[in-house]
């Protein structure tokens, strides 16, 4: 590794911050984020994504920008002109027809362009479809720093790999694929990843292969998942348990052990609609992959009218009746709701003319008001409800008193399938 090397990391986000906390236990590193106030907050030792623990945090944390082991945190862009790496960590959404948005990648592209000097090594994390790198970002790069590629400066690709709220595979002990745009380049990166990832890396013989190989892990797990979702309306038009059936079939060594539920999240809800952008590109239209798409994005609403059906079953009137959502986030113990398609269950439920209340303990209410104009609560209602649905599995909801939330006909559903056969139905 080189003597002088410094790492920056461009978005301190869910992928961002625990990669800039992990290389600071080894390497000087500036953490940059646009969202000021998300800076000052970091500073403080606090993480409101609760991906790193405030002791971890504070533990790297530097009040400095020179070269020793560290993380300093900053807003202000001339703060990080000295690194020779920069790493790029921000989202890649779509927009609302489902296509892939490049904003955050062309302005994170901008800003790196403006930093660059020569011998610089330029790294995205983002996920893209196979060609984005090279084809959308290194352009922009050269126009803005007036640098030539792979003269000048070069660049790689190592995809992300955090699972947020997961504390077990924490980035360190993910394997991470990584490449370089030229062989030189490609070994600098490997070598940069090596020196904080415990679990190994992969090096990819190309950017193009790391950037397929990143989409089709989550295209994968979409395309299983829409598959035992269809599996559980058919079951569930027989009047078979789709658990028991997963069950028995999960005694075979090799059967895959997907469950049935909502796809929501910045990855596997995402992520296929990159890579069908660019098979249609290529004049090629991916029918499995869109139909699993369509099939998961439909599960919101067969959810809702799953509810329906056993409050009517019960004698409930639904017009007007009362349910308590338990959970909004995309993901149990994760407080982001990016992309969550529980605000599709509670669409299609206020569409019945049922009143919704929403009760999670990790979800930020003022994030939640600002992107779906919903209302949520962080304490348990001090109510009963005729339905109550668990469409989120914290750990929080897991030991909960539904009885003090129930009346004598209310109805309990499991969307996540963990709460055993005490309730009335579930997915």
């Amino acid at each position: 590794m080189e003597s002088n090397l410094k790492v920056a990391v461009i978005g301190l986000g869910y992928v961002g911050l625990p990669l800039a906390r992990l290389f600071a236990t080894k390497h000087a590193v500036i953490g940059f984020d646009i969202n000021e106030s998300r800076v000052e907050e970091l500073k403080s030792g606090y993480d409101a994504t609760l991906e790193i623990d405030t002791p971890s945090l504070t533990k790297v944390l530097i009040n400095t920008t020179s070269n020793v082991n560290g993380l300093y945190c900053t807003s202000i862009l001339q703060e990080v002109s000295d690194c020779n790496y920069y790493i790029v960590t921000v989202p890649t959404p779509v927009d609302k027809n489902n296509r892939p948005d490049l904003t955050p990648l062309y302005k994170s592209s901008e800003t790196v362009g403006k930093l660059l000097k020569k011998g610089d090594i330029v790294i995205y994390e983002s996920t893209v479809y196979p060609g984005v790198t090279e084809e959308e970002c290194v352009p922009v790069l050269e126009r803005i720093s007036g640098l030539q590629y792979n003269v000048d400066f070069f660049v790689g690709y190592s995809p992300e790999r955090i699972n947020p709220g997961d504390k077990e595979h924490t980035v360190d002990k993910i394997l991470k694929v990584t490449s370089g745009s030229t062989p030189e380049t490609a070994q600098k990166v490997n070598q940069l990843y090596q020196s904080v990832i415990t679990a190994g890396t992969h090096l990819a013989p190309s950017i193009k292969v790391a950037e397929a190989a990143k989409v089709i892990e989550n295209s994968q797990r979409d395309i299983n998942i829409a598959f035992v979702n269809e599996l559980a309306k058919i079951f569930n038009l027989i009047n078979i348990d789709t658990q028991a059936v997963l069950e028995a079939a999960g005694t075979k060594w090799n059967f895959l052990p997907f469950k049935p539920g909502l796809v929501g999240g910045h990855c596997i809800g995402v992520d296929p609609y990159y890579l069908a952008q660019k098979a249609q590109e290529m004049g090629y239209h991916p029918e499995i992959i869109l139909a699993g798409r369509r099939l998961n994005d439909s599960m919101g609403e067969y959810v809702a009218s799953q509810i329906v059906k056993l409050m009517i079953k019960k004698g409930i009137s639904v017009n007007g009746a009362s349910l308590l959502m338990l959970g909004i986030t995309f993901k149990e113990n994760c407080p982001d709701v990016r992309n969550t398609k529980i605000v599709d269950v509670i669409a299609a439920l206020t569409d019945y003319g049922i009143t919704v209340t929403i009760y999670d303990p990790l979800a930020q209410p003022e994030a939640v008001k600002k992107e779906y104009k919903l209302k949520t609560l962080n304490i348990v209602p001090n109510s009963k409800f005729d339905a109550i649905v668990l469409g989120v599995a914290h750990n929080a909801f897991l030991n909960l008193d539904f009885s003090r939330l129930q009346n004598s006909k209310s109805i309990l559903y499991d969307v996540k399938g963990v709460l055993g056969d005490v309730v009335d139905g579930r997915l």
